[in-house]
């Protein structure tokens, strides 16, 4: 009998799951997305309820496409969106509040509070790897703790649980308040402020400091090994899952970005770079995050740089549903090429501040240049030229934090569909970008964590044998071209900082 893995890829828009032969190759995939909430300027939020029921009906959807039952899959992984946490009641899983998503801003006030006990945005970094940042899931919790009736009183007494999207799934598949397992990986807690990145555990100290109760947290675990199995209802009961890992560590695996040295871009709601340090932690100069890469098994952790950009894909949904401008994301490509430029314009799209490498939680989105000549064209392509601006600044920051520049970038995810898009970030950054056949390698990292821990590949030479290129860009932009529209690019970055004044 012919055998699979599985991955569930909960992501910021929506939720799917992937089913792989061993050549790593999509044999099904099923999606749905989920509601965006928005209840106040600067705030977004998810339904975890809706989250979990999505899960369930993609899951049923891969296997019911691909005729498969789920004796036939060996295993699932879990990958989710990262930062957004989640506080639920563990007798009646019901969550006390809407998940709190890694874009949101409104725990500004508590990072200003903790940063003004000592050191500001450091204060933790030599612990977590992380400046102390409203992306995170820590404060997030504490806002729950501080604004929903009962919740702290509950929480102390050991009544509350506290996960991002991939312990909320996990607990859910392995039976909830029903001996569902309690459990992250070292990817996901590094990601909250709360985990100490040398010992992988959760550090007590800045835990107290934010008032978050310890007996909350789930327990940390490798990513690759046997959690628990799928519960014995639903498509994919029985079937054990086996790996976890946050969305952009899943790509850089499922890129085969294994050795130090080796990068990739994810293209999708925001955009993120990742560097693999191996099983060193690069502590960043230049405005990055030391974060854990994966850790497989009782193998070394290995660690990573990470660019983390808050805006991309998002730009271009919102110029879709909150404008109206377009009707489908691939029509944006269809505008932009009919203009040879930007015609002077520059979409800096702050939203949710300006994460790496600027980290200012102040700043707002902007768009410069404008002028009569400016069309429906330019405005797409600057929107498209945004996502690529900003990869080069991350990308430079990462090469003057490891002294080795970056001679090539494997890239993936929704937007690398996007030719103009790929062709302008090969010449923006001078320096090829490579994307590979399988331009989906989040789930497909998650993939290869669980069938990992399960024998179904025997290592990592197998996820290198797997990975093929699809097509390489190369750059051809004239060098003082390239100069130029950097340049503008950082000065209309400049114009959006010091725009909000306090949280109220």
């Amino acid at each position: 009998m012919t055998e699979y893995v599985a991955a569930i890829d909960q992501g910021t828009t929506s939720t799917r799951c992937m089913v792989f032969d061993h050549s790593g190759h999509v044999v099904s995939v099923d999606q749905t997305e989920h509601e965006q909430i928005f209840p106040k300027a600067g705030w977004v939020e998810h339904d975890g309820e809706e989250i979990w029921r999505n899960t369930r009906q993609v899951a049923a959807g891969a296997l019911a496409k691909a005729d498969l039952k789920a004796s036939e899959i060996v295993a699932v992984g879990i990958t989710n969106q990262r930062e957004t946490a989640l506080v639920w009641d563990r007798k009646t899983g019901k969550p006390v509040y809407n998940a709190i998503v890694w874009q949101d801003t409104r725990t500004d006030r508590i990072c200003t509070e903790l940063g003004a006990l000592g050191d500001g945005q450091e204060r933790y970094r030599a612990r977590t790897g992380l400046p102390l940042a409203t992306y995170f899931s820590g404060p997030k919790v504490r806002w729950i703790l501080d604004n929903v009736d009962g919740a702290r009183e509950r929480a102390e007494a050991g009544d509350l649980m506290f996960g991002n999207m991939d312990t909320w799934l996990l607990w859910n598949m392995t039976g909830g308040p029903d001996g569902g397992v309690h459990v992250t990986d070292p990817t996901n807690a590094s990601r909250t402020l709360l985990m100490n990145l040398e010992t992988l555990t959760w550090d007590e100290d800045i835990a107290e400091e934010m008032r978050i109760p310890v007996g909350m947290l789930p327990e940390i675990r490798s990513s690759s090994e046997e959690y628990g199995k799928v519960r014995e209802r639903g498509a994919l009961a029985g079937v054990p899952i086996a790996g976890i890992l946050g969305d952009q560590q899943a790509a850089t695996f499922g890129q085969a970005c294994l050795s130090p040295g080796e990068a990739k871009n994810t293209y999708g709601t925001g955009n993120f770079v990742l560097l693999n340090t191996g099983t060193e932690r690069v502590l960043s100069e230049n405005g990055l995050l030391t974060t854990v890469c994966y850790k497989i098994g009782s193998n070394d952790t290995v660690y990573a740089l990470e660019g983390s950009i808050a805006v991309t894909g998002s730009l271009v949904q919102w110029l879709r549903d909150n404008l109206g401008m377009i009707s489908t994301a691939a029509e944006i490509e269809q505008h932009a090429r009919t203009v040879e430029d930007n015609g002077g314009c520059y979409f800096v799209p702050a939203f949710s501040g300006l994460f790496a490498p600027y980290w200012r939680s102040d700043a707002r989105g902007a768009i410069v240049g404008l002028t009569r000549y400016v069309n429906k064209g330019h405005l797409a392509r600057a929107v498209l030229e945004a996502t690529a601006f900003q990869s080069r600044e991350v990308i430079e920051a990462m090469n003057a934090d490891s002294g080795v520049p970056l001679t090539s970038l494997k890239v993936d995810g929704g937007m690398t569909g996007n030719e103009l898009l790929m062709q302008f970030q090969a010449d923006i950054l001078d320096v090829p970008v490579i994307r590979p056949v399988v331009a989906e390698t989040t789930a497909l990292g998650a993939a290869y964590a669980a069938g990992l821990a399960t024998g179904f590949w025997s290592g990592e030479d197998d996820i290198r044998a797997n990975w093929a290129k699809d097509k390489q860009w190369e750059p051809a932009m004239d060098p003082a071209i390239r100069d130029r529209e950097y340049r503008n690019w950082r000065k209309a970055v400049t114009k959006t900082f010091d725009w909000v004044e306090s949280d109220d």
